[in-house]
């Protein structure tokens, strides 16, 4: 159409456009314009929501765009909107550029007036047919553009009708009974005009971007608030229409598992949203899908996927035998399964490994690493009747917590540091808070294309739904299955694989091995990070071989941490604190014990190199290991890092026994913390042992004022690094140790009150800082050290900027080598 501003047909639209046409739109022009059988449409760009927003206006010439839109849909379905003979009604989708599935909202079966139900039924030949269309359309118009708060009659009584009934007389009284729920609940009534109601559902979807619940689920998932949704328009197919008719959800692979092949669910003789809404639970798709149609999306699917590269969520609706697709989108998925899905399309060979890393996130590789219930235990408890029902495995994971029914608990007693297990009949967008705060989630109905699984699996949060043994009496607070009854506050476990509810606690074995999956995916992430040197954080000898299996090609380790874990720690204050010369205490036990200590670590590193951060008296974490404020009073040199030359001294005579007694083959640099002046980087370079000794001195620069006087320092170092966390700390003026935990700064940071995330961001004072100590470096290598969990996006922008040395800790030496592999290719 010429002169379009805000809309395009699906032949039209470029299918790359995600963030005009929003996910939903894009993937209909994408399947249209492959010549795939969609019903045809139009798209409502996302700009026009974004001026509804603003203005709380419809654009200028929107509402024309529409109606000449409707005018080219009619020639394309040889029907006519809101008259016969041949009805064209309408369904109205939200889309976003990023998918939020459940979030937002949807009206199916617009366009219902008089003439059109009339002409419908006839042309039909069911008049009962009719009446559920006008009776569903009611209650999803009076919900999503009214606001009615749901009727709690059912409609099946109000819609019944017998085929052959009078088309006229029937849907006068459903609308009519319909129009009196509405008027009493809302006050106001469903447009008989189709236009207007058109109009009113346009308007309701782009008011449902800023829904809390809406809200809530981006700010979780970190998603901007200012890209606003496309309004999908797209001519109706009918899964109730008929027997050979329904409606359904594949995945082209497993969302739980991973599991190749086509995984879903299909209704006959219903709508879309009777699979999705986890009202009614559906058969599995290959068992109840006719065996031509069948075949027909198999084939579809496994195309799409090639194509796109990466496992999708498909919509389809089966009318009279044809098939239609409805949607095609990136699938949500378990971090088990994304990782399983990686490692499979790697060794398949038919997407490049940009597209495939592209869809594993560095939380993924964490969960997958999480631990998980006592397998002994586990077959204990089913032996002594301890399973009190089994549904459907959405998500999986094993995890205990309090019993508790309602969200509004689950998030209170979250907060108070509970772990809780929420349990629904069937959950809905209004149960978010509950769901993000609970460790695991129960319902009783619903498959796993429900609402629960969907947006279990976006959180990673371990989900059974579909147990259909479950009663929960939210009048009573308790659940019944099988004679079993549990109240509220009862303690339950839930095995997201399984599908399995056990009464009682389990605890928790170590983590198993994270399999051959996530191993293939990591040999790849590594071999596209081989330009970066990935250090972890050992304390044992025992965390050796697991961080080297992990990906390390370097360790690092605290000297505080490992004489704390051996009881050195506290041996050597008590010394200290006994000494009768403050001003130079007796340092001999320090030589000793890091020579004892290192010793075999060092051993069971071999030749790999390994940094070594000295003893930091005045650190946040020193005063958990150590009585801070008596030493630092009785010794205030302390206070300063060569205020006490002799206690260095001891430490590098120390390592270079350990060196020594451990074969001599590893590489070792000693770091001092709180460096910020070249002379004092002068005079640690001083203490430093004879060259061939196998061990260097350098700095932890942990202040803004080292990285002023970087070139100075790194002229005088062997090594450096910089520790982030405690760098963007002093720019924000607030203790390190905040910078990891949750609170207080994801409330302060989604109070609008900070513009960069410290945790996450390398904040923009730092920026140029940072660029210039890479620049400056010259012959000292310079490495950033990374405190609590990696965030991509901060491994990213450092990566940016030229370093290529990081620290971790243990646990994220996976995560790490992931983002850099990330953030090493190319970006399209």
């Amino acid at each position: 159409m010429a002169g379009s501003l805000f809309t395009l047909t699906f032949d039209e639209a470029d299918p790359q456009a995600v963030g005009q046409l929003g996910g939903k739109g894009a993937g209909l022009a994408r399947m249209t314009q492959r010549g795939l059988r969609v019903p045809p449409g139009f798209i409502v760009s996302t700009e026009a929501c974004r001026q509804y927003l603003k203005s709380e206006t419809v654009p200028a010439g929107l509402l024309d765009e529409i109606s000449g839109r409707l005018a080219g849909l009619e020639i394309r379905t040889g029907k006519s909107f809101g008259r016969g003979p041949y009805p064209l009604l309408l369904s109205v989708r939200s889309g976003a550029p990023v998918s939020m599935p459940g979030m937002m909202d949807t009206v199916l079966n617009l366009g219902l007036s008089r003439e059109s139900a009339v002409a419908l039924a006839t042309a039909t030949g069911d008049t009962r047919f009719m009446a559920d269309l006008v009776a569903r359309f009611h209650s999803m118009y009076g919900e999503i553009v009214l606001g009615a708060l749901g009727d709690d009659e059912p409609l099946d009584e109000v819609a019944s009708a017998r085929p052959g009934d009078d088309p006229g007389q029937t849907f006068d009284r459903v609308w009519s009974e319909c129009a009196r729920r509405l008027l009493d609940d809302t006050g106001e009534q469903v447009p008989e005009d189709p236009r207007a109601q058109l109009a009113g559902a346009v308007r309701a979807v782009f008011g449902s971007w800023n829904t809390s619940r809406a809200r809530t689920y981006r700010e979780f998932h970190k998603i901007p608030h200012d890209l606003g949704t496309a309004v999908v328009v797209q001519s109706m197919v009918f899964g109730n229409v008929s027997d050979d008719s329904g409606s359904g959800v594949v995945f082209t692979r497993d969302p739980a598992t991973g599991e190749p092949g086509l995984f879903g669910e299909y209704l006959a003789h219903s709508q879309g949203e009777d699979v999705v809404a986890g009202t009614r639970t559906p058969d599995p798709v290959r068992e109840a899908l006719p065996s031509p149609v069948l075949t027909e999306l198999e084939q579809t699917a496994g195309a799409l996927e090639r194509e796109i590269g990466d496992v999708l969520d498909i919509e389809f609706t089966v009318e009279r035998s044809t098939l239609y697709l409805l949607q095609v989108r990136s699938a949500k998925r378990t971090p088990d399964a994304a990782v399983r899905i990686a490692s499979d399309f790697l060794t398949e060979g038919v997407v490049p490994p940009r597209k495939v890393l592209h869809h594993v996130a560095v939380d993924h590789v964490r969960q997958v690493q999480r631990p998980g219930f006592d397998t002994s235990e586990v077959e204990r408890a089913r032996a002594g009747g301890r399973v009190l029902t089994t549904g459907i495995g959405a998500c999986p994971g094993q995890v205990s917590g309090e019993l508790v029914l309602d969200s509004d608990r689950a998030k209170e007693l979250a907060e108070a540091g509970h772990d809780v297990v929420l349990a629904r009949p069937v959950t809905s967008p209004a149960d978010l808070h509950g769901m993000i705060a609970a460790r695991g989630i129960v319902t009783a109905t619903g498959g796993s294309t429900s609402h629960a699984a969907v947006v279990a699996r976006a959180l990673g949060t371990v989900c059974v739904v579909g147990a259909s043994a479950l009663k929960v009496d939210l009048a009573a607070r308790t659940v019944v299955a099988d004679g079993q009854t549990l109240r509220e506050g009862d303690h339950v476990s839930v095995d997201g694989s399984s599908g399995e509810v056990f009464t009682g606690s389990f605890a928790t074995a170590a983590p198993a091995e994270t399999g051959e999956a996530l191993a293939s995916l990591m040999s790849v992430a590594g071999d596209l990070a081989a330009d970066c040197t990935v250090f972890s954080k050992v304390t044992l000898p025992a965390d050796v071989p697991r961080a080297l299996s992990a990906g390390a090609t370097g360790l690092v380790t605290a000297l505080d941490d490992v004489l704390a874990a051996s009881g050195h720690l506290d041996r050597l204050v008590q010394v200290l604190m006994d000494s009768r010369d403050a001003g130079a205490p007796h340092l001999e036990p320090v030589a000793d014990a890091v020579a004892t200590e290192v010793t075999p670590l060092l051993r069971e590193a071999g030749d790999i190199e390994f940094g070594v951060r000295a003893i930091d008296f005045v650190s946040d974490e020193s005063r958990e290991l150590m009585q801070q404020t008596a030493l630092t009073t009785r010794y205030p040199s302390l206070g300063v890092p060569l205020g006490i030359p002799e206690l260095i001294e001891a430490q590098i005579a120390g390592l270079r026994r350990a060196i020594k007694d451990a074969g001599g083959a590893t590489s070792v640099h000693l770091a001092v913390r709180h460096i910020s002046d070249p002379a004092e980087a002068a005079a640690l370079h001083g203490l430093r042992p004879p060259a061939g000794s196998g061990l260097t001195v350098g700095a932890y620069l942990t202040s803004p004022r080292a990285l002023a006087n970087f070139r100075g320092i790194a002229d005088a170092s062997n090594r450096i690094w910089l520790e982030m966390r405690v760098l963007q700390a002093a720019m924000f003026g607030i203790p390190a140790r905040q910078l990891l935990t949750a609170e207080p700064l994801d409330s302060y940071v989604k109070r609008g009150l900070l513009t960069t995330d410290p945790r996450s961001t390398v904040d923009p004072s730092l920026e140029h800082a940072l660029s210039r100590s890479v620049e400056q470096a010259g012959h000292c290598p310079v490495g950033i050290r990374l405190s609590g969990a990696v965030s991509e996006e901060l491994v990213t922008g450092l990566h940016g900027k030229g370093f290529r040395r990081f620290a971790v800790d243990a646990d994220e030496t996976r995560p790490l080598v992931l983002a850099l592999a990330k953030a090493g290719l190319p970006r399209q």
